[in-house]
């Protein structure tokens, strides 16, 4: 991975692998449920390798070309694969694996490492040429504090809260207007 990969790194695939799991025991999910989960949070940034936007086409090619070595069946791979799509901002699950994962993708929108984490994509957006200054960061934030959603009700539950404070404290720094 490039070291320009502030956000979208290790540590982000590691973490997302996380939240799948807590989620998922939360939501009822268990067994191949979770290992088909976790499978595809380990691969659904790992396209950043080849190309930095509409990475998720890439990290489905090398799961699918990877996978079948380790005894993946086709038809896990097939769930595997629409699992990391699901992951394709903005997110459109299309059932609950998919909402769980989509929930691990964002799930540090609602947590108290928010900041630092934010602040790593901030850096990766700005070196990557995607944005220009801490404002349009906010004014992007906040724009995607407002169409994202979660889906199941152990990340609302879990999350919403704290999100909708960061949102609020995201706005409140806008209004003051001091960059």
């Amino acid at each position: 991975l490039l070291p320009s990969l502030h956000y979208h790194g290790l540590e982000h695939t590691k973490d997302v692998t996380r939240a799948a799991e807590r989620i998922a025991l939360m939501e009822g999910i268990t067994d191949e449920g979770i290992f088909l989960l976790k499978t595809a949070a380990n691969y659904h940034d790992a396209g950043f390798i080849e190309q930095y936007d509409a990475n998720e086409p890439i990290g489905v090619k090398m799961a699918q070309k990877i996978l079948p070595k380790y005894g993946y069946e086709q038809s896990h791979i097939e769930i595997i694969k629409n699992l990391i799509h699901a992951t394709t901002v903005p997110h459109k699950p299309n059932n609950h694996l998919e909402q769980i994962i989509c929930d691990a993708d964002l799930d540090y929108l609602g947590r108290d490492d928010f900041w630092d984490i934010s602040n790593k994509l901030k850096q990766e957006l700005m070196e990557h040429g995607k944005i220009k200054g801490d404002r349009e960061w906010d004014e992007l934030q906040v724009k995607f504090f407002n169409i994202h959603k979660y889906f199941t009700s152990s990340a609302i539950k879990l999350r919403k809260e704290k999100k909708d404070i960061h949102l609020q404290q995201i706005m409140k720094k806008l209004e003051e207007d001091n960059y």
